[in-house]
This record gives C-alpha cells, structure tokens and sequence, in this order.
C-alpha cells in the first residue's frame, strides 16, 4: 500500500513537473544544420517587410471600423473619436513591441503558443495553443458569413446573388446555410496551399483595394469638409461632450479594431531576416493602420454631428448627407476587400499554430508535415478551411463570437508576462540566431578536437591575468576543470539562482497584484469591466453588424 500510495504521488508530482517545464529552445527548428531542419519539416524562408506589412494591416483593417466609427462616436467620444483612437493605437503598440521581441528572439511558427512554452511552461501553452485555435476558426467563420450581403449589395440589392450562392433556410431545422461564405473559405484555404509568398502577395492586393477606399474617404471627406465648414466641429457642447472618461471608454472600444497584428508573428519561421524583418514589419503595418484609423475618424466626424450619426451606416450616411450617394458603392468595396483580407489573416496562422503543437507533441504528427514542394503544412491547412467551412456553412457563430475575445486577451497577457521571463528568468537555454548557433557548434567542435589529441597538465598551467581592457576571452588557455574557474562558477550559479529566483518571485507578485486591482475595479462597479464587455461584444460582431450597409 505505501509503495502504491507513493507510486501514485510520484504520479501527481511527475504530472505537475509535465505541466510547468519549459521548451529549452526552438533550436531544433532554427539551426539549419540539424537533421529535422533540412528534412520535410522546413518552411520556405521567402516572406520580407513589404510581404509582412500586408500580412498585418490586411489582417487587421477589417470591416469593423466602418462600423465603430458611429458607434463610439454616438455613445463614448463624440468628436474626440480621434485621440480615442491614438490612446488605443498606443496600447495596442504595447503589445506590439512584446510580440515584436519575442518574434525576433524566438523566430519559429506558434506565436503566442511558442512564446508561451518557452517561457512559462507546457500547461500555459496547451491553453494558448487552444483558444488561438479557436479565436483564428471561430473568427474566420464570422468574417466569411459577413463576405455575402456585402457582395449582394454590389449587384443590385439583398437578393441578387445567384442562387448556388444566396443565403437559404432548411425547412423545418431553422438553420440559415450560407454557401457563398463556405466557398469563400475553400477559395482561401487552396490559395494558402499553394505558398506563403502566392498567397501573401494576392493579400497584399486585396489589402491595396481596401487602403484606396479608405483614402477615397479621407480625401473626398476631406475636400467636403473644407466646402462646408466642418458642420460636426462646430457644437456648443465642445470637442469632449461626454468628458475625458468618455474619451477613454472610446479608446477601450475602439481598441479591438487593432487586433491582427499578431498574424504576423505566426509567419516568423518563414522570415528571410527574423531579427530585423518582424520588428520593422509589426511596427509599420500597426503605424499604418492607426494612422487611417485617426484620418477617417477625423474625416467623419467633422462631416456629420456626433448625434446626428447613423449607428449602422456612419459613413455611407455621411457622404450621403452631402449629395454623394454613389460613394456607398466605393465603400462597399473596401468593406468587401476588407473582410477578404481579414479572412485570409484569420486562416494564416491557424495551420502554423496547429504545426508547432504538433511538434512539441501536443497533437499527432499527421499536423506537422510540411508539403517538400510549396513547403507549406498543406494537412494542417486544408484542416482548418474544412473546418472553419463548414462552421460558416451552417453555423451562425454570433454567440460563439465573444469567445474569440476572450482567446486574444488571454493571449497578449501572456506575451507580455513571457517578455518579463525571457529578460530576467530565462530558459537554462538562451534562443539564439541560426548564425550565431552554427558559429557555437563549429568552436565547440575545434575544442573537441583539441583537447582529445592533447593532454594539458592542469598542475602546470598558469591562470593568465585578465584585465576589464584586455581582448582576450576570459577563460583562453584555461582548462574548465581548472580549480579556480570551478570555485569560480559556482559562485557564480549561485548568483544566477538567487537572482532568478528575485525576478520569478517579483513577477508572481506582480500579476497577482494586477489580477487583484482589476478585480476590485470589477467589484466596485467601475467602468472598466462594463467597457471591456461592450468591446467585446462591438468588435466581435463587426461583420454581422456591417450586413446593415445600405
């Protein structure tokens, strides 16, 4: 009974190390020499600045800021709608920054599940792993169930699709099938097989289409507002008509409308320069999406009175008020390409995420094969366009929207808790470039070499004297057996262990501490947990709002 009993708890205790240990590195997939790097489990290294930027603005300018524009601006901002989208241009910023490290100290396929195994443990990274998996599905879902009226309203009006591709019931099930979003996703999912650079390059066009229509926006806006004074400026009740707070309550709406970004930390193991591209990528595609985000709003606002605004149509509403109705059409479009764009982001990162867990084996191999032709994982692909097909088939994924939220925040939390662990508890093992790997291997196999053909006298060697302005190495022509290097290194681990085990302890508490102050904002009934649900609920459902246009 006792070795039972203890056989059971050396169970319990081997489940909970299972749980907390950490990836050493990614080198096994970024040291070009290893066996598993020229094998069939090697991504195309073909993505630069130009690709990565389109990757981030398409995947994150969909058509949700057609909506929040009127939305925010009726009920939180007013004319301030601008700063409220510079204040979450800069949070989102933040986050940018944690992605852009990690991506460029830890290049691989995974994003937000990588990082995670890396730094806090495998448990933590099952969990990331997930709800990425099923904000990326669920997301991909909705957007493509909001692709169809959009198209409909091109052609003439709700019913002018053609009937292989309209909207339909089935008697009797009450469920409202909608083939053209399901061919929509295979149209994707077969353009993603076919190569990171194809498919990268087709979303850049379509991302191209939606930034003209927003710069059609601006400009004509622009001009109308100069030939009519900006009407929308000028209120008795000031620039702040709901208050700084109503500015803020703005700025946590409107924050949802940068998410998208992280797509392209998911491609950083198909990056030709990871260290230099992913950084200047990440940092160009969020400048430039905050920087149209503030034009329009600047634009719209001045053109209609904040009240006066449609909730559902802000800017088709305003053009029109102006004499312009056929602008509608133009907006239309960038609608239209904006969800295309945001579907191939949400379909991108999916496979590479289900790839990575089945590396770590997490999930069967059968996700980790990498196609030797297009060097793309065409199974993990074509696995999520059959899934997230069918869920936009037959699903209406409103109510499953929230949880989509839910994911991304789960996720930005943890990278911006694993930035604190690489810095100040790190890995017993440093990930480091592919360059500076081979540079190791090659100076550790010299040595090798060297000592075995060698013998060196320990009792006979003279530690050399090395000053803080001396060039040579610390430890050059001393042996490491040596007594003084290992007396030497041993204080030194010792150092280390306390010092890691001061950060690991600081950055406990410090989550706590923030996990209790928000909790205590939710108790004390603040703005903050009302502000976050409404986000939630606004951005999510961006597509199904916008099926209103017109």
């Amino acid at each position: 009974m006792g070795l039972l009993g203890g056989g059971k708890g050396g169970c319990f205790v081997g489940g909970v190390r299972s749980l907390i240990r950490r990836k050493q590195v990614d080198s096994a997939h970024s040291n070009p020499s290893s066996s598993a790097a020229t094998s069939h489990h090697q991504l195309a290294k073909a993505l630069t600045v130009p690709h990565l930027i389109a990757i981030g603005v398409g995947s994150t300018i969909g058509a949700g800021v057609y909506i929040l524009v009127g939305t925010v601006a009726r009920e939180h901002s007013g004319p301030s709608l601008t700063f409220s989208f510079l204040i979450a241009g800069i949070a989102a910023a933040l986050s940018a920054f944690c992605y852009a490290e990690l991506a460029s100290r830890c290049p691989s396929a995974g994003s937000a599940y990588h990082y995670s195994y890396i730094c806090v443990g495998e448990g933590v990274a099952w969990l990331i792993g997930w709800a990425l998996i099923l904000e990326y599905t669920i997301g991909g879902s909705a957007v493509a169930r909001g692709i169809s009226p959009n198209l409909a309203t091109l052609f003439g009006g709700p019913n002018s699709l053609p009937a292989f591709l309209a909207r339909h019931t089935i008697p009797g099930l009450d469920v409202v099938v909608d083939p053209c979003a399901a061919i929509l996703v295979f149209v994707v999912t077969g353009l993603l097989c076919v190569g990171i650079k194809e498919s990268t390059m087709v979303q850049g066009f379509v991302t191209t289409a939606n930034v003209c229509a927003m710069i059609f926006i601006i400009v004509a806006g622009g001009y109308l507002g100069f030939k009519t004074g900006w009407p929308g400026y000028e209120l008795p009740v000031g620039y702040f008509p709901y208050g700084v707070d109503g500015m803020l309550a703005g700025a946590s709406t409107v924050f949802f409308a940068f998410i998208g970004f992280d797509s392209v930390a998911s491609t950083a193991e198909e990056v030709k320069n990871p260290q230099h591209d992913l950084p200047m990528g990440i940092g160009f595609a969020l400048s430039i999406c905050c920087s149209l985000y503030m034009l329009v709003s600047a634009v719209i606002v001045g053109l209609v009175p904040y009240y006066a605004m449609d909730p559902d149509t802000p800017i088709s509403s305003a053009f029109a008020s102006h004499g312009i109705k056929w602008a509608a059409y133009i907006i239309t479009v960038g609608a239209c390409t904006a969800l295309c764009s945001t579907l191939m982001g949400s379909l991108l990162p999916q496979p590479r995420i289900l790839m990575a867990m089945a590396r770590d084996g997490l999930l069967p191999s059968f996700f980790s094969d990498v196609n030797k032709h297009t060097q793309v994982p065409v199974k993990s692909t074509v696995t999520t366009g059959l899934l997230a097909g069918t869920l936009a088939f037959f699903m209406d994924v409103e109510q499953l929207s929230g949880m989509v939220s839910v994911g991304t925040l789960l996720a930005f939390t943890m990278v911006a808790i694993s930035v604190l662990i690489l810095r100040y508890v790190p890995p017993d093992e440093v990930p480091l470039p592919s360059s500076f790997q081979v540079a190791i291997d090659s100076v550790s196999q010299r040595l090798s070499e060297s000592s075995s053909s060698t013998d060196i006298n320990v009792e006979n060697t003279e530690v050399p004297v090395v000053s803080f302005d001396d060039a040579t190495p610390l430890l050059d022509g001393v042996p490491v057996t040596h007594p003084h290097v290992e007396k030497a290194a041993v204080r030194f681990s010792f150092f280390i262990d306390q010092r890691r085990k001061v950060a690991g302890w600081t950055i406990m508490f410090t989550c706590i501490g923030v996990f209790m102050l928000t909790s205590a904002a939710s108790i004390l009934s603040l703005p903050g947990i009302h502000l976050s649900v409404r986000a939630t609920s606004t951005y999510c459902l961006h597509s199904h709002q916008f099926l209103l246009v017109n």
